[in-house]
């Protein structure tokens, strides 16, 4: 007697369509516009049928565990393991999180805009698999119509067996974490919500909810299509696939690229042209990231563990350049500046405990030279203390600053400054 596959079944098509080599989330010729439903399908092939025709909901959620799919929202938390809670309790709901709160980031903005109908399939087959029956979307301002276009386009087509709604996210840099999403979705206030209980237990209006990154979601759907061997044909073993990588700063061509996970720094960095500038350090992960010197940084490998020996992580995929002539102290000010105004206004650390490091990180940029011993003992009075990540993100941005730009803090003591060119986009600052 043969044994029993339990991988979703393919079709012929989905493997002749499957994608060889990367990029697999964003289609060439769809630069400058959304891929439309009929060449989404000719480039990918029709999903995993979403009705009782289709593989086994536990099946799917075992192929994506088998994948090693991650958040790429920058939590990294296993994606199997999330669909599996929300599948075990009653009435789930699925939430796509597209917000990109961070200024310097727009890999979701970007796989909105050009691949719309692949993130909506992974809501569709993300349902499936957790038993949900209503889907919401959380889409960045800028791409809200084109997603709209999308569903709109699905709906005509009667595709899809999910209602989708889709919320503009809030223009907050704190709005894009999980229980934030859930907050605005259901109250228009997008703040971080304390836990437990987890989503997972009780979310939106007290559901069990899912809340994905809109990447996360485009990469289940190829999972679903062609399985998991597929999808660990790109990366490392211990941390499979491809992902989006924002690279900005001093680049010839500073965008969107997509990367196997695992490719050395200055690698990515050919990807945009090259660094446009001598380069001095790389702020990696983002804003709640790290920097490091672009020296010591250029040949390690653009994942988590390849980062991890710089104190730093891929987070939610980006790599800024400073180049020699900026001075990362003034940057680290104008970043935790903003970072603290954008704080949700919940607990003490936070309120009180960054706008005093944010005030002395702009006095040291500044040429005060008396002020790491305040700094040093406010960022751990802070740091693990506040009532969501949003402190600790910037705590851990400071710290690398002091260690980093060293030599910039002994040049500021004796007036000097390695240049005020400006790299990293801030927002100006909000009336209060």
């Amino acid at each position: 007697m043969r044994g029993t596959d339990s991988r979703p079944r393919q079709s012929a098509l989905a493997l002749a369509q499957r994608p060889s080599r990367l990029p697999r989330l964003l289609p060439a010729g769809f630069a400058t516009g959304p891929c439309g439903l009929a060449d989404h399908l000719a480039r990918y092939g029709p999903p995993p049928a979403t009705d009782e025709n289709g593989p086994r909901p536990e099946r799917l959620i075992e192929e994506v565990g088998r994948a090693g799919l991650t958040g790429r929202g920058g939590a990294s938390f296993p994606t199997a393991r999330k669909l599996a809670a929300v599948a075990a309790g009653p009435d789930p709901v699925v939430v796509a999180n597209g917000t990109e709160g961070e200024p310097a980031s727009a890999k979701d903005k970007v796989l909105l805009a050009r691949s719309p109908h692949l993130v909506l399939d992974g809501v569709v087959l993300a349902a499936r698999m957790v038993g949900a029956r209503r889907a919401v979307l959380v889409a960045h301002p800028s791409v809200r119509e084109i997603v709209d276009d999308a569903v709109a386009e699905r709906a005509l087509a009667r595709f899809d067996r999910v209602r989708i709604t889709v919320v503009t996210a809030a223009d907050r840099f704190v709005a894009g974490e999980a229980s934030a999403v859930v907050a605005w979705v259901e109250h228009g206030v997008p703040a971080p919500t304390p836990r437990p209980p987890h989503l997972s237990q009780r979310g939106l209006a007290g559901a069990p909810t899912l809340v994905q990154n809109v990447e996360t979601l485009a990469h289940l759907a190829l999972i679903a299509r062609y399985g998991a061997a597929w999808f660990r044909s790109a990366g490392t073993p211990h941390e499979p696939g491809s992902m989006l990588v924002t690279i900005l700063g001093a680049v010839r061509e500073p965008g969107v690229r997509e990367i196997a996970i695992g490719m050395p720094v200055g690698e990515v960095l050919e990807l945009a042209g090259g660094p446009s500038a001598p380069p001095q350090a790389l702020l990696l992960g983002g804003y709640f990231g790290t920097w490091a010197r672009a020296d010591t940084a250029a040949s390690r490998p653009f994942s988590a563990a390849g980062l991890a020996g710089l104190g730093a992580g891929p987070g939610a995929g980006l790599i800024a350049v400073l180049p020699a002539d900026s001075c990362g102290l003034r940057e680290t000010a104008r970043v935790v500046r903003y970072l603290a105004d954008e704080s949700a206004g919940q607990c003490g650390p936070c309120v009180f405990g960054l706008d005093a490091i944010a005030g002395q990180v702009e006095r040291i940029a500044g040429g005060v030279t008396a002020g790491l011993g305040p700094l040093s003992r406010w960022l751990s009075q802070v740091d693990g203390r506040g009532g969501c990540s949003h402190p600790d993100g910037a705590v851990r941005l400071v710290r690398s600053a002091l260690e980093a730009f060293g030599e910039e803090r002994e040049l500021h003591a004796r007036g000097w400054c390695s240049g005020t060119r400006t790299v990293l986009p801030v927002p100006p600052r909000r009336a209060r």
